[in-house]
């Protein structure tokens, strides 16, 4: 059952979508504001979808949506009373990937969440990343190495599927840190340091052979030419 995160301060609007995405087949999160639907993401990495309100408390629909693009590309559908084109604009350029104006028919917005969940699973269906013999699949946030599953918390899963999107490049341990765990983390800098010596040691030779410590500045993955 896919999670979908609905976050909207109108409780007869969360409860009117709630029981229409729970009849289609959905499992439906519910937040009141910008700040618990951030929580809630963070807490279901799993989440397929997002509906996100743009007026609503502590932090508003287009920030929400900002700071998951920093780290997902989960789909987000913005639910608005407001109409007017600057708006709209607003919501694309926050990285929005539709947007419905309220009052909507709720048939036509499971339509529209169902077309997006079908694009998504169309743009990973080979979204398998292989580097040697381990395979990382986006898609169901699983990693195999050797034909074995690897489990993997949710933050080490996040920092091997960082680097591995841009092999080579260079991640300081404050880009990792806020990327992860977010801006307002407010531990030290060294559980970047702890997490990834977990995933390494989880990894075994390939941990060793391909996550690089770059002393003084951060980690990379170290991938040959005739690698990927």
């Amino acid at each position: 059952m896919k999670k979908i995160i609905v976050a909207d301060d109108e409780e007869l609007i969360l409860k009117l979508v709630s029981d229409f995405l729970r009849n289609e087949g959905y499992e439906p999160i519910t937040a009141t504001d910008g700040e618990q639907a951030l929580r809630l993401f963070e807490e279901n990495p799993d989440t397929a979808l997002l509906i996100l309100d743009i007026m609503m408390p502590e932090v508003d629909g287009w920030e929400v949506c900002r700071r998951i693009r920093q780290k997902s590309n989960v789909p987000v559908i913005m639910l608005t009373a407001r109409s007017q084109e600057f708006d709209e604009l607003m919501g694309f350029e926050a990285g929005a990937d539709d947007y419905v104006t309220k009052p909507c028919s709720p048939s036509v917005l499971m339509k529209r969440v169902a077309a997006l969940l079908r694009r998504e699973a169309a743009n990973y269906e080979n979204k398998v990343v292989t580097v040697d013999e381990l395979n990382l699949d986006n898609f169901a946030h699983e990693v195999w190495l050797n034909g074995s599953s690897i489990t993997l918390t949710v933050k080490e899963y996040s920092i091997l599927q960082k680097l591995l999107t841009t092999p080579g490049r260079v991640f300081t341990r404050e880009q990792l840190l806020d990327d992860i765990w977010g801006f307002d983390f407010m531990g030290d800098i060294r559980t970047v340091d702890s997490h990834v010596a977990r995933l390494r040691t989880k990894l075994g030779e390939w941990g060793t052979k391909h996550i690089k410590t770059i002393y003084g500045t951060g980690y990379k993955l170290e991938v040959k030419e005739n690698e990927g």
